[in-house]
């Protein structure tokens, strides 16, 4: 079965490797305009506890920024599925279902781990000083996991681009700007931070930030992401066996 996942995520890797001056640099558009806007803009004189508010919004960003790059890395596989019907190649194919799922994910986070690279060093440009260590980078493979899932579900889920894009509207874009990325979750109203606060992207936000500080890891929030990730592979892989039938 590793044979199996290499050449899956071997394929992906093919595909960015030739787009990858294009991709990084497409990459560096919105986190720019992120710490230009609110780093430099907003967030010059505010200083949130013993830091500025740039190390307040880093970790934020990549939690933000780790979500879209790997979701949006399979949604691809819709068109895949409905339009070019190129998917069902690996469903004839001699692979195990598990293998293709887990080669897609690891291909969406290899996308989601250098988007987030290219952050960390305009972040550090830009003058955040953050503690970043195994962990902090562990917690940003888990978030990417858990959204190449939502996005690998969705894909192969929805019976069209206009279906899939309610997705963004409805779950990714709320998310984006509520999961403590842009400010703390406490400045919401009860009945909407109580939501909030079960939301993956909220736990990631808070234990990135948390980590990046030198704080003490939240390990519940870990717990939380992981099951996260269990759910979203067991909803992927029921996605992909409905592709079988």
């Amino acid at each position: 079965m590793v044979s199996d996942i290499v050449t899956v995520f071997w394929r992906d890797w093919i595909v960015l490797k030739r787009r990858l001056p294009k991709f990084i640099l497409s990459r560096m558009v919105a986190p720019m305009l992120y710490l230009v806007a609110f780093g430099w803009g907003l967030g010059r004189n505010i200083q949130i506890g013993s830091g500025s508010y740039i190390d307040f919004l880093v970790p934020g960003i990549m939690a933000l920024n780790s979500m879209n790059i790997s979701y949006n890395s399979l949604t691809p596989l819709c068109t895949e599925r409905i339009y070019h019907k190129s998917i069902g190649e690996y469903i004839i194919a001699p692979m195990r279902p598990v293998a293709f799922i887990i080669g897609k994910i690891m291909a969406a986070v290899l996308r989601g781990l250098i988007s987030s690279g290219i952050i960390l060093l305009l972040a550090f440009a830009f003058g955040a000083r953050m503690n970043i260590t195994v962990t902090y980078i562990g917690v940003l493979i888990l978030n990417c996991i858990i959204f190449a899932e939502v996005g690998f579900f969705a894909a192969l889920s929805m019976d069209s681009y206009e279906e899939l894009s309610q997705v963004n509207t409805y779950i990714l874009l709320p998310m984006s700007f509520l999961c403590g990325t842009f400010f703390t979750t406490s400045a919401l109203p009860d009945f909407i931070r109580i939501i909030v606060e079960l939301l993956p992207l909220t736990h990631t936000s808070y234990l990135l930030r948390g980590i990046a500080v030198q704080s003490p890891v939240a390990w519940e929030s870990v717990a939380v992401l992981l099951l996260y990730a269990i759910i979203g592979f067991i909803l992927g892989r029921k996605a992909y066996n409905n592709q079988l039938k």
